[in-house]
């Protein structure tokens, strides 16, 4: 966990839903009562978020007491209890709905990656997340992939360089694509690996003409090209398959031998998980 990152999420999360103050919690309940609160699991999934929680607890309140009965990562199906939480009603009400968005998203993400990666069994393929994430979240749900068993991709513009068909068509083509990006890799002393998106054989017969990058993608090849494209780079570089692939067919994807397909449905449609934060 990245806690600069979480604690300036969970800061502004909390801003956003305060305001000048819970009043519903105020004007119902005397300051100092004292109650406690279990998370139940309503749907059979993976879960994720725990963490992230004692996190958002401590930051609201660091007197409250949570115990963990269930880990990030583990399976769970309904009626099991993940946690409990005692200490101010008020500080538990305060928290209750920013813990249940992030851990409901969390392991919604986290079940359907998981999902992915058991279809992926016995393939040497790895499943990767995209940038199609919900702005300001991304690393709660690249987090959520990764607690379901999935890989990330590069986590924003700056850790990777990826030309895809725009950057292509903007450079005047695909040697001038790799050519200046290397060129830019040279001047600036970064230390990125170079990823290039292809759409057909002839452009893939370019990049291997010309090498200089350490990974291609190939999108919206069907299995039958994309393995006939695994076939021709033979082993010189990473391959990912991307576009048009979802879970009923990942695995006819994967035993075409390519190293990595990309979902951006692990993150941009997922349903959440149903769980619920109950005083008891």
């Amino acid at each position: 966990m990245d806690k600069k990152l979480t604690d300036l999420f969970i800061k502004n999360a909390i801003a956003e839903d305060v305001g000048d103050g819970d009043h519903t919690s105020l004007s119902t309940i005397a300051q100092g009562t004292q109650g406690k609160a279990k998370l139940i699991v309503k749907e059979e999934g993976i879960l994720a978020g725990v963490e992230l929680a004692l996190e958002i607890f401590n930051q609201i309140d660091n007197t409250l007491k949570v115990e963990v009965k269930l880990h990030d990562g583990e399976e769970i199906k309904p009626g099991d209890i993940a946690f409990t939480v005692s200490g101010s009603t008020h500080s538990i009400l305060l928290a209750e709905r920013l813990v249940l968005n992030c851990m409901q998203r969390m392991s919604g993400i986290a079940t359907q990656t998981n999902r992915i990666v058991k279809r992926l069994e016995g393939y040497k393929t790895k499943v990767l997340d995209t940038r199609k994430t919900t702005p300001g979240l991304r690393y709660l749900e690249k987090w959520a992939v990764r607690i379901g068993g999935g890989v990330n991709h590069r986590i924003g513009l700056y850790d990777m360089i990826l030309i895809k068909d725009n950057h292509v068509d903007y450079a005047g083509g695909i040697k001038n694509a790799i050519t200046q990006a290397n060129d830019y890799l040279k001047r600036t002393g970064k230390k990125l690996q170079i990823e290039i998106e292809v759409r057909n054989l002839e452009e893939l017969q370019q990049v291997l003409a010309i090498g200089a990058v350490d990974r291609i993608m190939l999108d919206n090849f069907e299995p039958a090209l994309l393995k006939q494209a695994i076939a021709m780079i033979d082993g010189r570089f990473l391959t990912e398959a991307s576009g048009g692939i979802v879970e009923d067919n990942v695995a006819e994807y994967a035993a075409c031998g390519v190293d990595f397909i990309s979902m951006g449905a692990l993150t941009h449609s997922v349903k959440s998980l149903d769980l619920s934060l109950k005083a008891f």
